[in-house]
């Protein structure tokens, strides 16, 4: 190497590996069963949301639960997760005497507001189907185990 190209590759500036900002390299892919997780937890905490799912949902998600690998599934949420965005279905069981609609607005606004501050993803749509109404006398039939209890008569 001669003196003239030693002096010119000194004055080079030194060469950025990788490229921009460390967080901005790579992909992050957020799974169906995170969000749907998320949705549940979020419209459990939601006054007047008794249950997710319909009652033959929860019996066999109880039945699933106890079977070795078969997974907990967020029973009653459903959704469907692209890139930036997703969308939900929900199936809930709602207390008797409270306004439905009501519970629906606040249902979809807990929801969507933790999709999107956990995941960064943009929740285009809550759809929001009541199956059921939980009257103050009525035995659920599952008391947080997956088994019903006697039922007297």
């Amino acid at each position: 190497m001669t003196e003239s190209q030693q002096g010119a590759d000194a004055t080079k500036p030194p060469v950025k590996r990788g490229g921009g900002d460390p967080g901005t390299r790579g992909r992050t892919t957020i799974a169906d069963g995170v969000v749907e997780k998320i949705a549940g937890l979020a419209a459990r905490d939601v006054l007047g949301v008794h249950a997710l799912g319909s009652g033959f949902a929860r019996t066999l998600g109880a039945v699933r639960d106890r079977v070795p690998g078969g997974g907990r599934s967020a029973r009653g949420v459903k959704a469907e997760v692209g890139e930036v965005q997703t969308a939900l279905d929900l199936e809930i069981v709602v207390d008797y005497g409270v306004a439905i609609a009501e519970v629906a607005r606040a249902v979809r606004e807990n929801v969507i507001s933790a999709v999107e501050r956990m995941t960064g993803l943009e929740v285009v749509e809550v759809n929001i189907a009541v199956s059921d109404v939980k009257l103050p006398d009525e035995d659920d039939g599952d008391d947080g185990t997956g088994e019903a209890g006697p039922r007297l008569q």
